[in-house]
């Protein structure tokens, strides 16, 4: 898992396995990608469900999560954190993000690869993730790579009185 995916990355650039080393950046990025949900359409709703990792060396360490990180000379720039589902053939794209100064790199793309890849290796049948309304770059990334919108959610907060 740990073995870089290869692509003609600039020297120094590659996708690999996360490690317990990666904790420290991967809480960083972790804190930069909700920050840029805030204000978002559909942003907001999603911080209040989905909350943050927090302590990225349980992850690291649990058999429930596969992930990989993009690096830049030693420096994280992006990641993608895959979840497990036993009772189905199914695996869950939880976050994936990449720094927007490193995304014309093709770093989203080996990301959402390896974990494809992974997923086939261990016998699963299906990838599932969520794009944001009006998300172009992350429909973009999921389309590349053949994953196709199947169900639409919609939802209005209702109040109380």
């Amino acid at each position: 898992m740990n073995a870089p995916v290869t692509l003609p990355f600039p020297p120094g650039c590659c996708v690999r396995g996360a490690t317990t080393a990666d904790a420290d950046q991967l809480a960083e990025l972790e804190s930069v990608a909700r920050a840029s949900l805030v204000g978002v359409r559909g942003g907001d709703a999603l911080l209040d469900e989905q909350p943050a990792v927090g302590d990225w060396s349980a992850v690291l360490g649990s058999s429930a999560s596969t992930v990989w990180v993009a690096e830049i000379d030693g420096v994280l720039v992006g990641y993608l954190q895959l979840e497990h589902c036993d009772h189905e053939d199914i695996g869950n794209v939880r976050q994936v993000w990449v720094d927007p100064d490193a995304r014309e790199l093709g770093f989203g793309d080996e990301l959402l690869a390896a974990a494809i890849e992974h997923l086939r290796a261990h016998g699963a049948t299906t990838i599932e993730s969520y794009a944001l309304p009006g998300d172009r770059d992350t429909k973009n990334l999921y389309e590349r790579a053949g994953v196709t919108a199947r169900k639409i959610i919609v939802s209005k907060r209702l109040d109380r009185s």
